[in-house]
C-alpha cells in the first residue's frame, strides 16, 4: 500500500480495528520521515544552483562593503583623478550600473527564496506526517494499556474470588 494511501485513510479514521491495526503496523514498521534537505540537493538544477550562490555572495557584508568602495572609487575617479571624465557628475552610467545589477540581482534572490520556502513546505509537510505516525503510535499503545488494565482487574477480580473460596 501507498503511503498517500495510508495517510488518506488513517486520515478519514473509518476504518475497522483490523484495518486499523494493519495501517498502524505499516506505519509503524516503515519510515516515514524524509531528509528534505537531501532530497532537494538530489534535484536542484544548475539554475538553483547558481540563484543560490548568487544570492549568499550578493546578500553578504563581503558584497556590501565590496560595492560601498566601487561606488567611492568611481565617484573619486571620475572627480578628481581622471581628466577626461568617464562618468562626469550627475554619474549617468553609474546610475545605469547600478539598476543593471537591480534588475538582475532581485529575481535571482527572489529565486532562491523560493526555493526555501518550498524546502519549508516540505519540512512542514514532513513534520505533519511524523506527527501523524507519533499520534497513531500512542493512541494503539493507549488501546493496549487499556487492554491491559482491563486483563489485570479481571485476573484481580478472579484473584479475589480465589480468596474469598
Amino acid at each position: 500500500m501507498e503511503k498517500r494511501e495510508i495517510v488518506k485513510r488513517l486520515v478519514s479514521q473509518k476504518l475497522d480495528e483490523k484495518e486499523r491495526d494493519e495501517l498502524i503496523e505499516m506505519v509503524v514498521n516503515n519510515p516515514i520521515a524524509v531528509d528534505v534537505d537531501k532530497e532537494e540537493e538530489e534535484n536542484i538544477t544548475f539554475g538553483e544552483k547558481m540563484a543560490d550562490r548568487i544570492s549568499a555572495i550578493a546578500g553578504s557584508w563581503w558584497f556590501i562593503l565590496f560595492f560601498i568602495l566601487f561606488l567611492i572609487f568611481w565617484i573619486i575617479l571620475n572627480v578628481y583623478l581622471l581628466e577626461v571624465k568617464i562618468d562626469p557628475y550627475p554619474f549617468i552610467l553609474l546610475n545605469l550600473v547600478l539598476s543593471c545589477v537591480t534588475a538582475v540581482q532581485a529575481p535571482i534572490i527572489m529565486m532562491s527564496q523560493n526555493r526555501d520556502a518550498k524546502k519549508d513546505s516540505m519540512r512542514n509537510q514532513n513534520d505533519y506526517i511524523i506527527d501523524l505516525k507519533s499520534e497513531l503510535i500512542l493512541e494503539d499503545l493507549h488501546r493496549k494499556l487499556e487492554l491491559i488494565l482491563k486483563n489485570q482487574s479481571k485476573l484481580l477480580e478472579i484473584y479475589e474470588k480465589e480468596k474469598e473460596d
